[in-house]
């Protein structure tokens, strides 16, 4: 299995969820491609740690559908499962139409200013055709109503959920819909401003919807995944 050949220490006290996060993220990018055979002891060298914490974070993954194993089997990066990826998807905009309504009247000023400037590197990301640096924008601009909202069962269900969808989202920043997410983001920081919750709940649902327009039909190949995983 190919890994890059360094990655950042990682501390101590973080490093569950630190592993966690770096396996996960690079599937979602692609890094760990779909149909892969994924070692624990390769990813422990990559990453620096001991095995535990990666068959932990495995272990996670197997949970989220992000990863397959089977007895006696190798553990492999999950292929594309486009019912997986809808049904992921109507959850996911549903937290996040949660999310901004009960965020609308805690929101500060500076957490305002804070969406502003992720949709200001978004748009700047879309236009120098940067996917991952799109995807770290959009991340920080949904973020702030998330926090805010201070409902932990959201950011639970998020965090589980969300990066089925992210797997297929990166098409989006490829495409008209991602220009169209600029415009919405501006409205929903409007909305959120102007202390209308109902309208930026709207807005957030619509926001995450466009994505529903670019999940294949079934009979469709998604794209970058091979016809079969590699046992």
């Amino acid at each position: 299995m190919p890994v890059p050949p360094s990655a950042a220490p990682i501390r101590t006290s973080l490093l569950r969820d630190t592993v966690h996060d770096r396996v996960r993220d690079a599937i979602v990018d692609g890094t760990l491609a779909p149909g892969e055979v994924v070692r624990d002891t390769e990813l422990a060298a990559w990453l620096g740690v001991s095995r535990t914490p990666v068959r932990e974070a495995l272990l996670r993954l197997g949970e989220t559908g992000l990863v397959r194993a089977a007895p006696g089997r190798s553990t492999v990066v999950a292929r594309i499962d486009l019912d997986e990826v809808r049904a992921a998807h109507s959850v996911v905009a549903a937290m996040h139409r949660l999310a901004v309504a009960e965020a609308v009247e805690r929101l500060t000023a500076e957490d305002l200013e804070l969406m502003r400037d992720a949709n200001a590197r978004f748009a700047a990301a879309l236009r120098g055709s940067d996917t991952a640096a799109a995807l770290r924008a959009d991340d920080d601009f949904h973020a702030v109503p998330v926090t805010a909202s201070g409902n932990r069962a959201v950011a639970t269900v998020l965090d589980q959920f969300g990066p089925v969808v992210r797997r297929l989202e990166r098409r989006r920043f490829a495409s008209h819909a991602g220009e169209e997410s600029v415009a919405l983001h501006d409205r929903l920081v409007e909305a959120c401003a102007a202390g209308d919750a109902d309208a930026a709940a709207e807005v957030s649902f619509r926001t995450w919807h466009t994505l529903a327009e670019l999940i294949p039909d079934p009979d469709q190949p998604v794209p970058d995944q091979p016809s079969q995983e590699t046992p």
